[in-house]
């Protein structure tokens, strides 16, 4: 790795111009958009913070949205072990339906991935039958889960999400949930396919491929998954996830008519508004002095790389600052700490970097 090599300075400040910019903005940031939903959220993951909420704590049925839980455990169940399900006449549901079979048997993985994609309420009762021994041991499960991510105003009793007067969510709450489903490396890979091909180990000449009800992966650039939910007593229920240039957000709409213009126009909102400023010092690195050891100089510079969000009018006011002595005394080990880098938004620090020694090979 290439080296910079700085002249030090006890306190150096830089105005930075290190921005990944998200797209242009002309309207703003309170500009809001309306929508129709009755409860929305829109979550930026990478600070955990709200952007535009309303009703967002609301109490409310969210329909087959559930699966997002029910795929997220089949997925971490199969890291452990992806074991063959076959299906049996107590995993028979109503609604809508991957079409098994009594006697078919599939993957876990696939299973979560069919199921995700055509919102199969078979499929859920298969992975919930498949991981407990009842649908009531799933469902303790599936809230445990929910507890773990703070969703504190959920509450699930059907693996598919059919209507149940105690089941129920928020769209905050299943915004935590989408953001950490994501970070499931075969959850995300598997939503983000406008269609998932299964093949069955029995029969084995069966092959299915399954179409994303997901439309929002085909209407929206940006968007890099979703699931889809709906009943009569729910109405329309959207939990989608959108990124533009590392700034990732998740939306979520529940009894909303015009979800996916809805959804298109709160992304819209985000993007335009908000940027994700780099803090990232990997690149750079100072060579400083050390008095009294065996070597003259050590290298000192940060493995951290992070993003702070901001607004588009906050991006040019950001200032770095690195404080650091002037030289070393030795002993300097691989890994001390010996200095920081500040970043400040009208002095008020949004983040900090921590400076250490590294040795050579640590660079490359």
């Amino acid at each position: 790795m290439l080296k910079r090599i700085f002249s030090l300075f006890i306190c150096l400040t830089i105005t930075s111009l290190s921005l990944i910019n998200v797209c242009s903005v002309e309207n703003s940031n309170e500009n809001k958009p309306g929508i129709s939903a009755e409860s929305a959220v829109l979550y930026c993951v990478n600070d955990g913070n709200v952007y535009f909420s309303k009703n967002e704590n609301k109490k409310m049925k969210n329909a087959s949205t559930t699966k997002i839980m029910t795929a997220l455990l089949a997925y971490e169940e199969a890291e452990k072990e992806n074991k063959n399900i076959k299906f049996t006449k107590e995993m028979i549901a109503e609604g809508s339906s991957m079409y098994l079979e009594i006697g078919d048997v599939v993957s876990l993985n696939d299973l979560a991935s069919g199921m995700m994609a055509c919102s199969g309420n078979d499929a859920a009762n298969a992975i919930a039958l498949s991981l407990s021994d009842s649908f009531e041991s799933f469902s303790n499960k599936m809230n445990l889960k929910a507890k773990q991510l703070g969703m504190k105003n959920t509450n699930f009793i059907t693996p598919s999400g059919l209507d149940d007067e105690n089941h129920y969510s928020t769209a905050y709450d299943l915004a935590l949930l989408m953001a950490f489903a994501l970070e499931n490396k075969n959850f995300a890979e598997s939503n983000a396919k406008k269609s998932v091909k299964v093949d069955f180990i029995e029969p084995e000449d069966k092959s299915v491929t399954y179409r994303n009800h997901n439309r929002l992966l085909s209407l929206y650039e940006y968007c890099i998954g979703g699931k889809t939910g709906y009943t009569m007593a729910a109405g329309r229920c959207l939990v989608s996830a959108a990124e533009q240039n590392g700034l990732r957000f998740v939306c979520v709409t529940l009894n909303d008519k015009n979800d996916w213009k809805d959804h298109q126009s709160l992304y819209e909102y985000g993007f335009s508004n908000y940027s994700l400023y780099s803090c990232d010092d990997t690149s750079y690195y100072l060579e400083v002095p050390v008095a009294g050891g065996d070597v003259e100089t050590v290298t000192v510079g940060s493995d951290r790389k992070y993003g702070v969000v901001l607004t588009k009018d906050e991006v040019g006011k950001v200032e770095r600052t690195v404080y650091m002595d002037n030289f070393f005394y030795a002993p300097v080990k691989d890994g001390d700490y010996v200095g920081k880098v500040i970043y400040t938004l009208e002095n008020e620090k949004i983040a900090e970097t921590p400076l250490v020694a590294m040795t050579y090979s640590n660079l490359k």
